[in-house]
């Protein structure tokens, strides 16, 4: 195998590029999202809590393609979702936005899940309990007690996560398309890669992403060790 100069084509130095952007902005939205999410479905046995720790888990257990098309009616211009487009003038569907949904929705379960049993357990539970004898307002709590305590399983949580935004697929063939220039992802470009026989270059990408995979893999196992 070698590294032809296709490697550095336009079309692949923008699939790279997309891809970053796509987990940094899912990354953001774990945290903004998915970290109080996991905190509701820890502390709350509600129906409506148990009905959205459904949906998010979803992804987990439901074919990616089947999914993606699930989403795709429901934003797509026929769908009940689909009038923002006409009515706010966004365009969703087959857009970089549909690639980092895409890409937030795959992973979002395995940041809440992990996130979600640190919350739960026992201790601390406890020392939050404490906290706010002493005074601590429940923000101030989750802070200084909370988060600090969590913050391994909450790492682990968002490196898994974004691990699988990076290589998302089925969610974003159906929801943005693989169109080249607009919503090629790393992943989806491999796909293009060997669908035209340039093997070199699909091998070329899959060891980029291996490489990052390792990473990721011995970062974990680093934690797990700490832990």
């Amino acid at each position: 195998m070698h590294i032809n100069s296709g490697f550095f084509s336009p079309t692949l130095i923008f699939s790279i590029r997309l891809t970053a952007v796509s987990c940094g902005t899912a990354l953001l939205l774990f945290l903004a999202l998915g970290l109080p999410a996991a905190l509701w479905f820890s502390r709350s046995r509600s129906l409506c809590a148990r009905a959205a720790a459904f949906f998010i888990t979803l992804p987990l257990v439901f074919p990616p393609i089947a999914l993606g098309y699930m989403l795709l009616l429901l934003l797509g211009r026929g769908g009940p979702l689909g009038s923002a487009e006409h009515y706010l003038g966004l365009r969703l569907v087959f857009s970089q936005g549909a690639v980092i949904l895409s890409a937030f929705v795959a992973g979002l379960p395995l940041f809440v899940r992990p996130a979600q049993a640190a919350f739960q357990e026992p201790g601390i539970i406890k020392l939050e309990e404490a906290s706010r004898v002493l005074g601590c307002g429940p923000v101030k709590t989750f802070f200084l007690v909370t988060m600090p305590l969590a913050r391994r399983s909450i790492f682990s949580g968002l490196l898994l996560a974004v691990a699988r935004a990076s290589g998302e697929v089925g969610i974003t063939m159906m929801l943005g398309g693989n169109i080249a220039g607009r919503t090629n992802t790393l992943s989806l470009e491999i796909f293009n890669c060997v669908s035209r026989g340039d093997f070199d270059e699909a091998t070329s990408l899959c060891l980029l992403l291996a490489s990052v995979s390792m990473a990721i893999y011995f970062v974990l196992d680093r934690l797990q060790k700490e832990s």
